[in-house]
């Protein structure tokens, strides 16, 4: 899946912006986190889902022609009620940079990601009473839990992921049963779409996403909530 829209040179841009905010919050997080082992990151995968089914909502009511995807005008839309205010050039990076099946259009997992960097790219690493709201406590808290996923498998701490970084992480807790080396070569090439050996934020959240399975859900009857 989506291996032909890795990080071409149009994408290079916004994927620095990542990469340096992803080295400031590896710095700031002092080496703590909740993550100690790749299973215990598998086994939030329901949480995951539960914090980002919500979001379905929201697309259908950008989505205004209801055609399934998310045009520029319709973003541009969306990103006005929201209150977020990005130059007519961020706008585009952003577009191209989450219509990775270069449909012209906003798919619902692409939206997640767009929304996802949108909170990490505008969340400053100081005052924290200024972080930006997306109206849902629990959507901040699902994508301040994604981040903190990717930083436990970025070893190094440079705000990307290589090959070495995600099988130290596979067999990090415990050693005795260490991760077969063709999943780990799997799980790292479902994330490596360019194969230039290191994987950008924007490349791993869309391969998380699929993990989680978040597009399972589109069938489920609404809760109500």
């Amino acid at each position: 899946m989506l291996c032909n829209y890795g990080s071409s040179s149009k994408y290079k841009k916004l994927d620095s912006k990542l990469e340096r905010k992803m080295i400031e919050m590896k710095g700031s997080a002092s080496g703590q986190s909740n993550f100690k082992s790749i299973d215990s990151i598998i086994l939030r995968f329901p949480q995951f889902r539960e914090g980002l089914r919500n979001l379905r909502g929201v697309f259908k009511q950008y989505d205004e022609d209801s055609n399934g995807t998310i045009d520029r005008e319709e973003l541009n839309r969306c990103l006005e009620k929201l209150q977020l205010h990005f130059t007519k050039e961020e706008v585009e990076d952003l577009f191209h940079s989450c219509d990775i099946d270069g449909s012209e259009g906003i798919q619902f997992n692409e939206f997640i990601v767009l929304l996802c960097l949108i909170y990490l790219l505008m969340k400053p690493s100081s005052s924290p009473d200024n972080t930006l709201k997306m109206h849902s406590l629990q959507l901040e808290a699902t994508f301040d839990t994604i981040v903190e996923a990717f930083l436990f498998l970025d070893k190094n701490g440079d705000g990307k992921l290589n090959k070495k970084d995600v099988m130290k992480a596979l067999n990090e807790a415990s050693p005795w049963e260490r991760s077969p080396a063709r999943v780990t070569r799997t799980r790292f090439k479902e994330m490596d779409w360019d194969k230039n050996g290191k994987v950008s934020f924007r490349e791993f959240l869309f391969a998380f996403i699929n993990w989680v399975g978040i597009e399972s859900d589109e069938e489920l009857p609404d809760s109500g909530t």
